[in-house]
């Protein structure tokens, strides 16, 4: 009798048992499956953002080109900056025209002489702001300064809190799911110790008694993991309309949601899948193995 044949055997003689060993091997996956592609879009938004200008800095109308220059000068100097932009009273019109294309009695009440200069400063690290503000406020020409850098540190702070909790709850939903796949094959080791005897005395080997029940634990990780990954990507898809309306303004996080129900999509997935089944597979084989070197020696 081959191994698989033994445990389709086990598991359908103690169907109550497999079935809560897959449950919390589901329950483990969804929330880990979910909390990594979170920490995966935080990362992305935080990345969007920290390319963004983080600081705006609007010029007085009596400021000329000249004092622009003189203070690109003065922060490129400093190191700390990843780009810096000027933006003149037309190009400003411009972009206030772009933005306000659809409202016709806007446009015809704003012309560029009202509109402010301004310069759009990146930093290569958002803890550089804070040392770059003085020397901006203190620029001849400047009139107002607009610093994002609370935005930029909440997003930081909620990053590293998703991380944490993530990994916590992944971290004790882990060690729960070991502890089932443990109790269950445990178990079924007291079961069937006629059995296991009886194989050892026609010369069974170790390796022999054990696949069984190796891969029975592996087959709950695989079913598991397989069904989280199928709720994960259905509330992707479902959800996809909401999620456009919040981050669709992240450009790669706008391209996997649009094509969140092609083929493409379903295929380039695949390597989310073969990762989540490949851990399922490790996650239910440990769990049967430290079962089997407690009850089981051999």
């Amino acid at each position: 009798m081959s191994a698989f044949t033994t445990t389709a055997q086990h598991i359908r003689r103690s169907p109550y048992q497999a079935a809560a060993a897959i449950l919390t091997l589901f329950v483990t996956f969804l929330l880990t499956g979910i909390f990594f592609l979170s920490v995966v879009a935080s990362a992305f938004i935080l990345q969007y953002f920290e390319g963004k200008p983080q600081i705006t800095v609007f010029f007085a109308d009596k400021a000329t080109k000249e004092d622009a220059d003189a203070l690109t000068k003065k922060i490129e100097a400093t190191g700390k900056t990843s780009s810096i932009k000027f933006v003149s009273k037309d190009d400003a019109l411009l972009v206030y025209r772009e933005q306000n294309k659809n409202d016709p009695l806007l446009l015809e009440m704003v012309t560029a002489d009202i509109l402010p200069a301004s310069l759009e400063i990146s930093a290569t690290d958002p803890k550089f702001l804070a040392d770059l503000e003085p020397l901006i406020k203190d620029a001849q020409g400047v009139e107002e300064v607009v610093y994002q850098k609370d935005v930029v540190d909440t997003l930081i702070i909620w990053t590293n809190a998703i991380r944490w909790v993530g990994g916590i709850l992944t971290g004790l939903l882990t060690f729960n799911s070991i502890l089932i796949i443990m109790t269950v094959i445990s178990m079924k080791i007291a079961l069937r110790r006629d059995e296991i005897d009886i194989l050892r005395l026609i010369g069974a080997s170790p390796w022999y008694i054990r696949m069984p029940f190796i891969l029975e634990g592996g087959l709950y990780g695989l079913i598991g993991s397989f069904g989280s990954w199928l709720i994960i990507t259905a509330l992707i898809v479902w959800l996809r309309p909401a999620l456009l309306a919040f981050l669709g303004v992240i450009p790669i996080i706008q391209e996997v949601l649009v094509n969140a129900i092609s083929m493409p999509f379903l295929l380039s997935s695949g390597g989310f899948l073969a990762g989540m089944l490949l851990s399922g597979l490790l996650l239910g084989s440990l769990g049967s193995l430290i079962a089997l070197g407690r009850y089981l020696k051999l």
